[in-house]
């Protein structure tokens, strides 16, 4: 513990067994009030009675955020834009959430005058470097308190027993299989049965998806509008962010989309195997950049592209609030200028195929592309330009 004093904590609370356990912890630890704070993302977690449970186990109030239509408008969208995959297959639910969380935990400290905020990432993931990061670099003399690296707690059985010995309610049991976090992009499963990466993920534990063999067994055609890169519309209907994206996860879900499985690099050095659920958004990704292919100019995409590697990096590593990022958010944002229109897609079996694409701002041009005759490309112009590509791969090859 510091030396310091600390006279308030907002801790950020779910009223699961581990912020249920740190709450009581803290108070005993710190001696000092202690504010709960639940974020609404889209979790579908059981808010009733969270309040009379929080302030039984000892919280003086508790704060609760629906952050749902900002983190999809301000983050999930972002990461559409910037057809940000992490190692070529995570669409980074978990990541992109972890920051919207941590900002309005900050605005909450600020607002209660209080010292000191806590999380219940462990010691081991990415997490507790996603929130600290942010916390960090909105309030830089924040003290951050960590008890999964600080407490005498081992295990689950541990925190089950200090529950039980202090009569702190919980619903939790010795026996968990695997590890999950939800939001309105994703599901995520980690750890117990599925720390075997030659295992196959039990069907029993998707929440999301159906399986592609449980599909429906009819393709689906939509249409998804965009504007500015953005996804407006589902078949000519005009969406919220939180209802466009409510609805692709439905349709996703009942196509049996957006299942991936990996083992990843974790910021912390090891790696770990993850099962993700991201219907909606694998859906997005699809769409977004069958739209760019008739909107985008050549260059800019591949010079967007070429960053790609590092946002999806910042994003998963917790530095959405790093002036790199910004320069990148900022410049991806003029990319899409001209990415407006509509793409047409069949939802099939696991499956989303781009059958369509149309824009006002289109670069394709028929009368170029087509391989019937033409007037407006002189074909025995293309010799001249391979002549002079090949210049320097003819005189390498001279003198060899």
């Amino acid at each position: 513990m510091s030396e310091k004093k600390i006279n308030k904590i907002v801790l950020a609370y779910s009223g699961g067994l581990d912020t249920s356990v740190m709450l009581r912890w803290l108070k005993d630890q710190y001696q000092c009030e202690v504010v709960c704070y639940c974020a609404d993302v889209g979790q579908g977690a059981e808010m009733d009675g969270l309040e009379e449970k929080a302030k039984a186990t000892g919280a003086s109030k508790l704060y609760i955020e629906d952050l749902r239509e900002e983190f999809v408008r301000d983050y999930v969208w972002t990461a559409v834009k910037a057809n940000a995959i992490y190692e070529g297959v995570y669409l980074m639910g978990t990541s992109l959430a972890r920051p919207v969380i941590a900002r309005k935990q900050i605005e909450i400290a600020r607002a209660e005058n209080a010292d000191a905020v806590a999380h219940g990432a462990t010691g081991k993931g990415n997490d507790q470097v996603r929130f600290e990061l942010t916390y960090y670099s909105l309030q830089p003399d924040i003290k951050v308190i960590a008890p999964w690296r600080d407490w005498e707690f081992a295990g689950r059985t541990d925190l089950i027993a200090y529950a039980e010995a202090h009569g702190i309610p919980i619903t939790a049991t010795i026996d968990k299989p695997y590890s999950m976090d939800r939001n309105l992009m994703h599901v995520s499963y980690e750890g117990g049965i599925l720390e075997d990466p030659w295992a196959e993920p039990p069907e029993n534990i998707f929440q999301m998806t159906r399986s592609p063999e449980q599909a429906k067994p009819e393709a689906e055609y939509i249409e998804i509008g965009f504007e500015k890169g953005e996804a407006v519309s589902i078949d000519g209907e005009r969406l919220d962010p939180v209802a466009l994206l409510t609805r692709l996860n439905e349709l996703g879900g009942e196509h049996g989309i957006g299942r991936v499985d990996l083992v990843e690099n974790r910021f912390v050095g090891m790696k770990s195997r993850g099962v993700y659920e991201t219907p909606g958004v694998t859906i997005l990704m699809a769409a977004h950049r069958a739209l760019e292919s008739i909107t985008m100019d050549r260059e800019v995409m591949h010079f967007r592209d070429s960053f790609g590697v590092r946002f999806a990096e910042n994003v998963y590593y917790g530095f959405w609030f790093a002036p790199e990022f910004e320069l990148m958010r900022k410049a991806i944002d003029e990319t899409q200028q001209t990415v407006t229109g509509d793409v047409r897609l069949k939802l099939f079996r696991g499956n989303v195929i781009v059958v369509g694409r149309r824009s006002p701002h289109s670069l394709y041009d028929e009368r170029i592309a087509t391989f019937e005759a033409d007037t407006v490309y002189n074909q025995r112009d293309a010799e001249g330009f391979i002549k002079l590509n090949a210049l320097r791969l003819r005189l390498g090859k001279s003198r060899q």
